[in-house]
């Protein structure tokens, strides 16, 4: 495998034993994990890391950018064959099918966005032993993990003209207890649902805002339990158990300018960034009884369209699109962009926080991994991860990591020099 490094890097030493010898106990449940803010707290990173990763084992499972999940040693990917959306569900050790679920799903992408193909987009979430999938149509599926049973599917055909988006479906279900939440519909006309996870029955719907492609999270904010999305109009917060919108900021998608990126909570604050619409902090604040909600910051210098921002070692990482590409790191309490990146670094780009470090998969098969609080994108270390472009998240394992390509998965392992 050819390395990208740093010359400073060349004699980089190798994982510690005791690592090495660590079993693996990864729970990384759906989009930037458990708690889709991208932090992984099992990771250890090494004092100095290898030059090389050595590939554990691959396979072709198709096309679409839907991610890998883990849990119990076992690897869930959703992917697209031959006409057909394909769900798999491989050992995590050795790459072997273990079940592997098909359904026929025509859908052609709309101009302009065909060098993301024909999806899937939207990114698998488990919990309690069911696996939920979200079609690039809007079909929502729940499988046993443990066998691959198909539990249930919903969809709203009846109720709308077009049932996603102009470019397919991208939102990530969000499971919160016995309820499953999804934004059906179109960019013009939707609803948000909750369903039962064991039957797929309503449990509540909420207003008529279109979906958008950025992911709902949950929070608490002065005690209520609350679920956050941008949705095409606005960014909303809901009483999770009955969908009752507390509070709402009008922040709509224009023409191509879509509402893509995950918000990120920053100490009772919402930081979210669209298309030509630079990056602002929001903060809900409840008052006597109600609910308002206040623009700490908005700065245009730097803007987000696709990649989602995370936090790490207290500052903001993202990749704006301006310049064909720039990475940055910015405070999120005051909205200051403390650097910018070289240009023309790519359109997409997924971050995972761990401990002093920020790993960084960019577009073209790039995974860097910087030193939090640098104050310049310099790698303390590059490898090539794929063949072709990843728009897919990554999965860190304890002793490497799981990446899918275009067409494959890959699971590489933190090599001895």
């Amino acid at each position: 495998m050819q390395r990208v490094v740093i010359p400073f890097l060349v004699l980089l030493t190798v994982w510690t034993n005791s690592l090495a010898s660590k079993t693996e106990e990864v729970f990384w449940p759906g989009w930037l994990g458990p708690n889709r803010d991208g932090q992984v707290d099992y990771f250890e990173a090494p004092t100095q890391w290898p030059q090389d990763l050595q590939r554990v084992w691959s396979k072709e499972v198709g096309e679409g950018s839907s991610m890998p999940i883990v849990v119990d040693g076992r690897v869930y990917q959703h992917a697209r064959q031959s006409g057909e959306e394909v769900v798999w569900c491989l050992s995590l050790d050795s790459g072997e099918v273990l079940w592997r679920k098909s359904d026929r799903v025509p859908y052609q992408i709309s101009h302009f966005g065909e060098r993301h193909g024909d999806g899937p987009l939207s990114n698998p979430t488990y919990a309690n032993g069911r696996l939920f999938t979200l079609s690039v149509t809007g079909v929502l599926s729940a499988w046993a993990a443990d066998s691959g049973e198909r539990l249930w599917r919903r969809d709203y055909a009846d109720r709308f003209v077009h049932t996603h988006p102009k470019w397919g479906h991208s939102t990530s279900p969000l499971v919160d207890g016995e309820q499953v939440v999804v934004h059906f519909g179109s960019e013009d006309d939707g609803v948000l649902v909750a369903l039962d996870v064991a039957t797929g029955e309503e449990v509540w719907t909420e207003g008529e805002d279109g979906a958008s492609h950025a992911s709902p999270i949950l929070v608490e904010i002065d005690g209520v339990h609350q679920i956050v999305e941008w949705n095409s109009d606005s960014v909303v917060g809901l009483e999770s158990q009955t969908g009752r919108r507390l509070w709402s900021y009008f922040l709509p998608h224009r023409g191509s300018n879509q509402n893509s990126p995950t918000p990120v909570h920053y100490q009772g604050c919402f930081i979210v960034g669209g298309e030509n619409r630079g990056i602002r902090s929001l903060e809900p604040i409840l008052e006597n009884g109600n609910w308002r909600v206040e623009e700490k910051w908005h700065q245009r210098n730097v803007s987000l369209n696709m990649a989602s921002a995370i936090l790490s070692e207290g500052s903001l990482y993202g990749l704006s699109h301006f310049r064909q590409g720039q990475f940055f790191r910015m405070d999120p309490m005051t909205g200051e962009v403390i650097w910018t990146g070289l240009s023309r670094m790519g359109e997409y780009a997924t971050f995972l926080a761990i401990t002093g470090h920020v790993v960084v998969l960019r577009d073209d098969a790039t995974l860097d991994v910087l030193v939090a609080g640098e104050n310049e994108y310099r790698p303390a270390a590059s490898f090539e991860v794929g063949e072709s472009p990843t728009w897919t998240a990554p999965v860190l394992l304890q002793n490497g990591i799981l990446v899918k390509d275009r067409r494959n998965l890959y699971r590489w392992k933190f090599a001895k020099d």
